[in-house]
């Protein structure tokens, strides 16, 4: 509930403030009072003050008051609270490798399993798809994903048509508005001449849906790629080589489908069905792939409608979604590796053993990748920008920097065209925090 306040009402509060040793403020135009009564913190009031006077606090305000009365108690359980502001996850460091997302003991404890097993004959149980057989209730979920990632591309690249994006020419920082921002963060060759600001040009439809591409294997489980043998083997997006392999039967793009499981001990494939050639594709792969990679996306699209533009971002939005939740389900079962100091991913039980790898300490590895298991984020990556409340008004600067939120460039792009956004992508857009001036930012605690 919400109730109008006059000057009067902070003389009698006033003990609130001396008894709290800690205010925190939100902007200088809100602060949150906590109640205290004999129940515990059981009031919150959120006083905001006029932009004027937010200096002064014996001015008219509002206090929002929310009850807070629930149980503190040791057995009790958690509240459902939705957070206001909810912080991205931090970069990792470049010189260092990428935390595995299976703890290393479970892994340990697993691979000790199977050494025992080995010894002692036994051969591993494995369970479709790991032991090379397809999922049944999977493959339908293989198609649908395909064409949500079809839908994706399609939409995506008829809304940069209305919707201005800028990227950076020296980093790989992008930005959705009408001009870029003046935050100074980028980590260029030349940043140091231009005191960390951004060279911006015109963006495409790769800066925003970022390209991530795999090796399209006949047999993933047969002979590993060699760096020698790494180009005659196909690089298409990992998502399409994900539904591949899930089951879906692409023209140009064949698959081998077992009838019989491979038979492993420890870490030995004692059986794989012998090894079979991959048929040549009988039609032309640069006409079946152009639907589903955002190479020339912008061009084979036409600029849509303006009365058309709030449907097609209302749908592209819905498939990015579609798309992470498919990504999610299919790599529940089937494997995905990804390197654990850059951005290679590769789809298969094992990765390939092309030394490509140029990040931290690739000399001691010869190139080659360290691979592990990847995550929805590596496949699929949202690929984080500054959220704009207003694009057509003033530059972000880097004086309020804390004060933006992000949001991943799909979700900022759909959301500039007129779309519902999500409510989980609301708390790291920070919506609800309001943006003082330049002057008020030193103020805020």
């Amino acid at each position: 509930m919400v109730k109008h306040i006059n000057d009067g009402f902070f003389e009698n509060i006033g003990h609130v403030f001396l008894a709290i040793p800690c205010i925190y403020y939100v902007c200088p135009r809100a602060c949150f009072i906590p109640h205290i009564s004999s129940e515990g913190l059981s009031t919150c009031f959120c006083v905001q003050f006029d932009h004027k006077y937010h200096a002064s606090p014996r001015r008219q305000g509002a206090i929002l008051c929310t009850d807070r009365r629930h149980n503190q108690g040791r057995n009790s359980k958690k509240r459902d609270t939705v957070p206001q502001n909810v912080d991205l996850p931090t970069l990792l460091p470049k010189k260092k490798k990428k935390p595995y997302p299976i703890p290393l003991k479970k892994i340990q404890q697993a691979a000790r399993a199977d050494k025992k097993l080995a010894e002692l004959g036994v051969e591993k149980k494995l369970e479709p798809p790991k032991n090379g057989l397809l999922v049944p209730d999977l493959i339908p979920a293989a198609y649908e994903l395909l064409d949500d990632w079809k839908l994706l591309i399609k939409g995506l690249a008829q809304l940069l048509h209305s919707i201005p994006v800028h990227a950076c020419s020296e980093c790989s920082q992008i930005h959705v508005a009408q001009t870029g921002h003046e935050i100074q963060d980028c980590l260029g060759p030349t940043n140091s001449s231009r005191r960390s600001f951004h060279s911006w040009v015109k963006g495409s439809i790769n800066d925003v849906l970022i390209p991530i591409e795999s090796y399209h294997m006949y047999d993933p489980f047969g002979t590993r790629i060699k760096h020698e043998t790494r180009f005659n083997y196909d690089r298409i997006p990992a998502v399409v080589e994900l539904c591949i392999q899930a089951g879906v039967d692409l023209p140009g793009y064949p698959s081998r489908r077992r009838t019989k499981p491979i038979r492993m001990m420890g870490k030995k494939v004692i059986d794989v069905g012998g090894l079979v050639d991959e048929p040549r594709p009988s039609v032309d792969t640069s006409s079946v792939i152009m639907d589903l990679d955002t190479h020339r996306a912008f061009e084979r699209f036409a600029p849509p409608l303006e009365s058309e533009v709030l449907r097609i971002a209302q749908e592209t939005i819905d498939a990015y979604e579609k798309v992470k939740l498919g990504v999610t389900k299919l790599m529940k079962k089937y494997t995905v590796k990804a390197c654990g100091y850059c951005s290679e991913v590769h789809v298969g039980p094992w990765g390939h053993n092309a030394k490509l790898c140029g990040e931290f300490k690739h000399q001691w590895r010869d190139g080659k990748h360290g691979w592990q298991d990847a995550t929805v984020d590596e496949a699929f990556p949202p690929n984080y920008v500054w959220h704009v409340q207003d694009p057509k008004g003033l530059p972000l600067k880097s004086a309020l920097k804390r004060f933006y939120g992000k949001a991943p460039a799909v979700v900022e792009v759909c959301m500039q065209a007129g779309a519902h956004i999500p409510q989980k992508y609301k708390p790291m857009m920070r919506l609800d925090i309001v943006l003082p001036d330049n002057e008020e930012s030193r103020l805020v605690a």
